[in-house]
């Protein structure tokens, strides 16, 4: 690992490390979103630009370095912007910090990889410039799989950047509305279960299983064209 690698290693660690060192995840809970969300919302109508700027800057830096906290920001995000551009903002930092987060694994590690399990990863990496989309697709939509392990092992694999943009992108609109419009009646929320209801979990179970179709289908027709 070559010196550039080196450094930027250490000033992520260094700044995970400072956030749990200075306990900042205590400000990004519903009880503290709670009791500052009018607060919020006024300095957000005295300063429109800087809050937005703020908060998706925020966003972007949990989501890159991989930290607790998305679920409150989303809240967050509905509570102080409303549903419609509480979305947006919240969308939109969550996939440049994962694509953040993927881009820095894939410098940091991914050679290294390739280099130790190459050959046993070839058919994977190969499926995936194929049909990544999808699979990346399925894998936002389910909420089984944590997003930040998501952004770290994509970068380890050989999947195009603009596929795991795109694919981020569209896959997490439908779990960033739920969370966001949630937060727009943030009175009504005790806790973040009262948000991911097994109802809603089971429909984005089903919306990723849609996203497999394409897959399923092209390998069922391969099976029936080959030899």
């Amino acid at each position: 690992m070559n010196v550039k690698k080196i450094i930027l290693l250490l000033v992520a660690v260094l700044a995970v490390g400072l956030f749990f060192y200075l306990d900042l995840g205590r400000f990004l809970t519903l009880a503290a979103l709670k009791e500052n969300r009018q607060s919020l919302s006024d300095y957000y109508e005295a300063h429109q630009l800087i809050t937005v700027a703020g908060f998706m800057a925020l966003y972007i830096l949990q989501t890159a370095l991989s930290l607790p906290g998305a679920a409150i920001l989303s809240l967050a995000a509905g509570a102080i912007f409303g549903s419609i551009l509480g979305t947006l903002y919240a969308v939109i930092a969550a996939t440049i910090g994962a694509t953040l987060a993927f881009l820095v694994t894939r410098y940091l590690l991914r050679d290294m990889i390739l280099d130790k399990f190459g050959p046993k990863l070839e058919r994977l990496n190969r499926e995936l410039e194929a049909r990544g989309f999808n699979y990346l697709l399925f894998l936002r939509l389910v909420p089984l799989f944590p997003f930040f392990l998501i952004n770290l092992a994509a970068g380890l694999t050989r999947l195009p950047l603009p596929t795991f943009v795109a694919a981020t992108l569209i896959g997490i609109i439908p779990g960033g509305f739920v969370f966001v419009n949630a937060g727009s009646s943030l009175a009504a929320i005790n806790t973040l279960g009262d948000v991911a209801s097994p109802r809603v979990l089971g429909s984005f179970a089903l919306l990723g299983l849609f996203a497999l179709v394409p897959v399923i289908y092209g390998k069922i027709r391969r099976n029936k064209t080959a030899p």
